[in-house]
């Protein structure tokens, strides 16, 4: 599968078969969560890998919205970083993140980005801090997100090359078209 193709492909995905995902394509998943590029090469980010449904069940109230369909999913990888080391991990947790994305669909694996940070569980605790106390996170992490992943019981359509917004990109200085 070429670049393109695979970025094509890529959709949110919220629905899953029940099928646990084969140990060798959970080893390329954490391969290429590993391989992310990150500031300075600090590499601060960390990954939970989590598979146990009643894990996944408690995960998938973390927050009141855009969360519930992880206990239906295969996996749940908790992406995490130390923001005491670097002032940019949330984006370098985001690239991991986007990593472990473009690895699932080319697994032939269905995704979905959980956003957590910033997010509430409730009205005392956020959603990060439900996490971290299910799963035993240590308090000099910070949990970024949840990417969700199952063999896909869905199918959505890839978005059209004409639907795409290139006047939102410029070449050279802002106004400058680079497609017309």
């Amino acid at each position: 599968m070429d670049f393109i193709s695979l970025i094509t492909k890529r959709r949110s995905i919220r629905r899953y078969r029940t099928r646990e995902i084969e140990s060798e394509k959970i080893e390329i998943l954490a391969e290429a969560a590993l391989r992310a590029p990150s500031s300075r090469g600090l590499n601060h980010w960390e990954f939970i890998f989590v598979s146990d449904k009643a894990l996944l069940q408690e995960m998938s109230i973390s927050k009141p919205h855009g969360a519930s369909f992880l206990k239906n999913a295969a996996l749940g990888i908790v992406v995490c970083a130390n923001a005491d080391k670097s002032d940019v991990w949330v984006e370098d947790a985001s690239i991991a993140s986007i990593y472990i994305h473009l690895a699932a669909v080319y697994l032939g694996l269905g995704s979905c980005w959980i956003q957590i940070r910033k997010r509430m569980h409730d009205q005392q605790k956020t959603a990060g801090e439900h996490i971290a106390e299910v799963l035993g996170v240590p308090s000099g992490l910070r949990v970024e997100s949840v990417i969700a992943i199952g063999y896909p019981d869905e199918e959505k359509p890839q978005h059209a090359k004409e639907e795409l917004q290139y006047q939102k990109v410029h070449r050279n200085r802002y106004g400058s078209q680079l497609k017309k």
